[in-house]
């Protein structure tokens, strides 16, 4: 029974380890941007690791009164282009913890 507990022992202390570096890779993603564009260049949204809109960069050249909607719809598609890269950068640098483990919804 005694090697049944050493096995449950080395497996918690194998947890914890993959623990501290998963919490180390969340972290780093805060430092890792993505750039997403819309409108051939016109609009620019930089986005974190962590999901958070770092900068917005709108060309002058787009921005008409007589058309704001353009405009609004070029920043949505750009800030959605640039969270649908983060998830990729997330997934990426995250998936390599759950390899092998069947545990839908964790990433």
């Amino acid at each position: 029974m005694r090697g049944g507990m050493g096995n449950m022992g080395n497996m918690m202390k194998k947890m914890q380890k993959m623990q501290k570096e998963m919490a180390k890779a969340q972290e780093e993603l805060k430092d890792k941007t993505v750039e997403a564009t819309a409108g051939g260049g016109m609009v620019t949204v930089i986005a974190n690791g962590h999901k958070e809109i770092m900068e917005v960069i709108i060309k002058e050249d787009v921005v008409d009164p007589e058309d704001v909607e353009m405009l609004q719809d070029l920043v949505l598609a750009a800030t959605n282009e640039a969270l649908k890269q983060v998830d990729e950068m997330v997934n990426a640098s995250m998936g390599k913890f759950t390899q092998g483990m069947n545990m839908p919804g964790l990433f």
